[in-house]
């Protein structure tokens, strides 16, 4: 499923990320890469999600977290 896609308060692991290269190198430097666990903070389904990984709180535009594979992760 795609990271738009998640419910909210839910957390994911990312499987793959799907963008032009240098945005992935960005995403990559700030710490989403695969088997990365993301929790959904705010997912409204009309802009941004709000997300958190690695300690921080992230707002992802719709384009990005479109193309962001993810799967249910077990607690």
């Amino acid at each position: 499923m795609r990271l738009k896609e998640g419910k909210n308060n839910h957390i994911y692991e990312v499987l793959d990320i799907q963008v032009e290269l240098n945005l992935e190198r960005r995403l990559e430097a700030l710490g989403l890469t695969t088997g990365t666990k993301v929790m959904i903070l705010n997912n409204d389904k009309k802009g941004a999600a709000t997300v958190k990984f690695r300690g921080t709180r992230f707002a992802l535009g719709k384009r990005i977290a479109d193309h962001i594979l993810v799967k249910e992760a077990a607690l």
